[in-house]
């Protein structure tokens, strides 16, 4: 499989180039070249493959040139190590949960499997890989417990201070050995940027070989393109018209719901589902793109105010917006909104959903206002004890806390404060 940038075609590189570079020395994205489509059988006989035969299939393409058979099967073994459940909510409405590994979010498979594929890929090599991460609330944690021990790997994750959960700190602060959390006073797309200047550095560039474990790499991207295979297998009986919401920041989750899509999966459509953090539901509403600063809210690992994903989504349809049109559809909600479709579905259901959840079976349930035949699924992308204080107060219910969080809340956070890209640097040349 050969890799693009998005930025300039020309510029190419293998599966395994793309992973250790992160992104292209132009600062573009890398996008698959070709995604060719699975044969029809494959997803007419899917109900009788497990998710690891179903996994297998679907990501061979992306990676068979640098990963063999044997090595990419023992990978996934290792990732797919927990449950995917689809759960009914109401008629014609379902979740599926995402939150059941190590971490309870959905960045657990993408970090995983790209630490997995780095591991191999560092196997006899002398040079140290730095992985470079930004954070607003999951990757930090799914990062640092996918990467944690391994050898050749330092990962240094920045998170904005003060900006998420008490349980998602502990999280990324709290492991030690070769994982390292700075806190950036400032928000996500501060840390964000300070992440893409690292990878333009040439001093840097020079001196230490960096990554990135952002949905900017391919392998962090294209394994969340599992789930919707996945849910597909529970619900293609159910009905002709299957829609998925997804809760939205850096759309990297819904991204490689599409690329699922281009592999043949038959599905109506996609709804981005957003906080006020609106870029894409204006987008989709003028045709205009008009990156903003982020504003905090209770589902903060969606506080993006330029998601990187979604020059991807946009490359996926040929920069067609009519085309995009035809796919996506995208909605945003208030805090207030979010702890109404909280209350509504504990009230009326019995679920808990998380903020992000919440954000998710709103913007499923606006798009059945107009289209009511169809068959949604909401991601539920974390547990909703990462975000303990509004379940709480919204609620006003006590969670049990699962033993992968109970782990974590004795321990003591240690993390580098830092203001400036200056800062970073100099950590980063000098350990």
């Amino acid at each position: 499989m050969v890799y693009n940038s998005l930025n300039n075609p020309k510029l190419t590189a293998s599966f395994k180039e793309a992973v250790i570079q992160g992104i292209a020395p132009d600062r573009g994205l890398y996008v698959p070249k070709n995604i060719n489509p699975l044969p029809s059988e494959f997803f007419e006989q899917i109900d009788e493959l497990s998710h690891h035969e179903i996994a297998f299939k679907a990501i061979h393409q992306f990676v068979k040139e640098d990963i063999p058979d044997s090595e990419l099967k023992e990978i996934l073994e290792r990732v797919l190590d927990f449950d995917f459940p689809l759960v009914p909510i109401e008629e014609n409405v379902a979740t599926l949960e995402l939150f059941h590994g190590p971490t309870m979010a959905f960045k657990d498979v993408g970090a995983r499997f790209m630490a997995n594929c780095l591991g191999y890929f560092s196997q006899n090599q002398n040079t140290e890989v730095t992985v470079l991460v930004a954070t607003s609330g999951d990757t930090g944690g799914a990062v640092a417990n996918g990467f944690l021990g391994v050898e050749g790997v330092r990962v240094v994750i920045l998170y904005p201070s003060g900006k998420v959960s008490d349980i998602q700190e502990k999280q990324l602060t709290t492991l030690g050995q070769n994982v390292v959390a700075m806190e950036v006073n400032g928000t996500f797309d501060d840390c964000q940027k300070m992440v893409k200047t690292a990878f333009l550095d040439s001093e840097l560039k020079k001196n230490k070989k960096l990554t990135s474990a952002n949905s900017i790499n391919v392998a962090r991207w294209l394994p969340q393109l599992f789930y919707f295979l996945f849910a597909y297998k529970e619900v293609k009986s159910k009905s002709d018209s299957i829609v998925f919401s997804v809760p939205s920041g850096n759309f990297g989750n819904i991204c490689a719901g599409m690329v699922a899509q281009k592999l043949g999966m038959p599905l109506n459509h996609f709804i981005a589902s957003t906080n006020v953090n609106d870029v894409v539901p204006k987008f989709m509403e003028k045709g205009e793109y008009i990156p903003q600063p982020s504003t905090a809210t209770i589902s903060n690992a969606m506080d993006v105010g330029d998601p990187s994903n979604f020059v991807r989504i946009q490359h996926l349809y040929e920069n067609d917006f009519g085309k995009l049109q035809e796919n996506l559809s995208s909605y945003s909600f208030t805090d207030a909104k979010t702890r109404e479709a909280m209350t509504d579905l504990y009230s009326h259901n019995g679920y808990v959903a998380d903020p992000h959840g919440a954000v998710g079976y709103l913007g499923l349930k606006r798009y059945q206002e107009q289209h009511p035949n169809t068959y949604g699924i909401f991601l539920e992308t974390a547990h909703p004890v990462k975000f303990l204080d509004v379940v709480k107060e919204t609620l006003d219910i006590e969670i049990e806390i699962p033993p992968q969080i109970e782990k974590v809340l004795g321990k003591t956070k240690h993390s580098i404060q830092i203001d400036t890209y200056a800062e970073l640097k100099n950590f980063l040349l000098e350990g």
